[in-house]
């Protein structure tokens, strides 16, 4: 190995890892719907770790495979004209929806360098109803003042549009459990799991939607595939919260005053 790192230019090494990952396991037992390339199967993945987890080619994971099919099977997002904001883009979903050309794509963050804007979650400087979709997954556990985040998301969606907004869910609690006076990254681990998370939320999390103004469908879209599929696409069961503003919406949940950017308009 090390060898073959002598010839091999340091700014190749990591596309050079990947094929040979790649080709270690293509095979026709899984297959990913985000890149549609076939293996042998997912690699494993995780902190706890998961079999099955990790395409070895784009790098998705479970969940970025079912939201996939959901967004193609469930939802209009690959229409034409959209205006979309995806918050804390996911690599695997960033570098496909860019390439698109009919829609108007803006990606957010607070530090990635993925995204072209960026963005506090609790204050989003865009004018009212300006996106038609808004992808935000696994960031709200992130966020200390997440029911400001929430009424935010809701502000910048137009009435009519729809958001899917995951999180990991505790189904077993009823309600969220969350702690502001824990602080230090080793006790936010021992108490919501990871060293970055503030909160577990519970069965409750739908509500707290619903509190900012969304009309919420739980869909429990994985259980009602084949096992067949979940097993070819490397998929667990996590359910879909798809969120929509209701028509006719006219309220301000603007969390403070201040100039907002615009999104471009269509060619």
């Amino acid at each position: 190995m090390m060898q073959a790192k002598a010839f091999v230019p340091g700014r190749y090494r990591v596309s050079v890892r990947t094929a040979l990952r790649i080709l270690q396991h293509l095979g026709m037992q899984v297959m990913c719907p985000c890149c549609r390339w076939h293996f042998r199967r997912f690699l494993p993945f995780g902190v706890v770790e998961r079999t099955d987890a990790l395409c070895p080619r784009c790098g998705s994971l479970e969940r970025h495979r079912l939201l996939w099919l959901y967004l193609k099977n469930k939802t209009d997002f690959f229409a034409p004209n959209h205006s979309v904001l995806h918050v804390a883009p996911e690599p695997v979903f960033a570098r496909i929806f860019r390439k698109m050309p009919l829609i108007h794509y803006v990606t957010a963050d607070l530090s990635s360098t993925l995204a072209s804007t960026r963005m506090d979650i609790t204050y989003i400087p865009y004018k009212h109803n300006s996106f038609d979709v808004i992808l935000c997954n696994h960031v709200l556990e992130h966020v200390v003042e997440d029911q400001k985040a929430i009424r935010e998301l809701f502000r910048v969606l137009t009435p009519g549009g729809w958001a899917i907004l995951q999180c990991p869910i505790d189904s077993q609690r009823a309600k969220t459990f969350e702690d502001p006076s824990i602080t230090a990254p080793h006790d936010r681990a021992r108490a919501f799991g990871q060293h970055d998370h503030v909160r577990i939320y519970g069965r409750d999390y739908k509500e707290r939607l619903e509190k900012a103004g969304f009309t919420v469908k739980v869909d429990n879209y994985a259980r009602d595939l084949d096992i067949n599929v979940v097993r070819k696409y490397g998929l667990k069961d996590e359910e879909i919260h798809f969120c929509t503003k209701p028509l006719g919406t006219t309220r301000s949940t603007s969390n403070r005053s201040g100039r907002y950017a615009s999104i471009p308009t269509l060619a």
